[in-house]
């Protein structure tokens, strides 16, 4: 897929505002500082579109992007920083559920995980809560670019390792540096593959 545009539409405070579309919608979510603004700029190849911050748990908002005038990217607040209020967490928690289960033309939610880390618990949990719930997702292994070949193929295996305890199926994994730019038709080439089966 070649992107030709790539175009900020709103940011939501809550499910009920985000934009009345129809358009495919493919969303970004995963714990804070996972590298979710960086990838989703590598992904559109625009570095400005997603706001790249130090500090975790900048995005506390529901962003909407509007690429190729054809479907929606949308950025979802991160889960589990731990600096934020437990009021806060409780409303992000709330934002992101009713946005996941309710918003029909979402057609995958791309779950992101440090490549580096063995697996996390907080992950495992909205993984599985996922799963419980028949949304449709895929895993994206971020900052790949840290580790050597050998050290990355032995985290992804540890990680496959550890859904098969309690997953029969393993959902689709990819795996991304946004430094070097790779894995990016990966994903490209998924979301246009059903984008495709949509319109057929």
């Amino acid at each position: 897929m070649i992107i030709r545009s790539a175009n900020f539409i709103k940011s939501s405070q809550s499910y009920d505002t985000c934009p009345e579309s129809k358009l495919p919608e493919y969303a970004f979510i995963g714990r804070s500082n996972v590298g979710k603004s960086s990838l989703i700029n590598m992904i559109t190849g625009i570095s400005t579109l997603a706001k790249v911050s130090g500090t975790p748990g900048k995005t506390q908002l529901i962003n909407h992007f509007e690429i190729n005038k054809s479907w929606h990217l949308v950025d979802l607040p991160g889960y589990g920083y731990a600096k934020l209020s437990k009021s806060k967490r409780q409303v992000f928690s709330e934002m992101i559920t009713k946005y996941i289960m309710n918003r029909e033309n979402l057609h995958c939610l791309f779950v992101l995980v440090d490549s580096r880390l063995k697996p996390q618990e907080i992950d495992s949990t909205f993984i599985n809560w996922l799963g419980s719930n028949q949304v449709p997702f895929a895993l994206i292994f971020t900052k790949a670019d840290k580790l050597n070949s050998e050290a990355l193929n032995h985290s992804i295996a540890r990680y496959k390792k550890f859904l098969y305890e309690t997953w029969e199926e393993l959902p689709p994994m990819f795996t991304c540096s946004a430094v070097k730019r790779t894995g990016r038709e990966d994903i490209l080439n998924y979301i246009e593959g059903i984008n495709a089966s949509i319109q057929v």
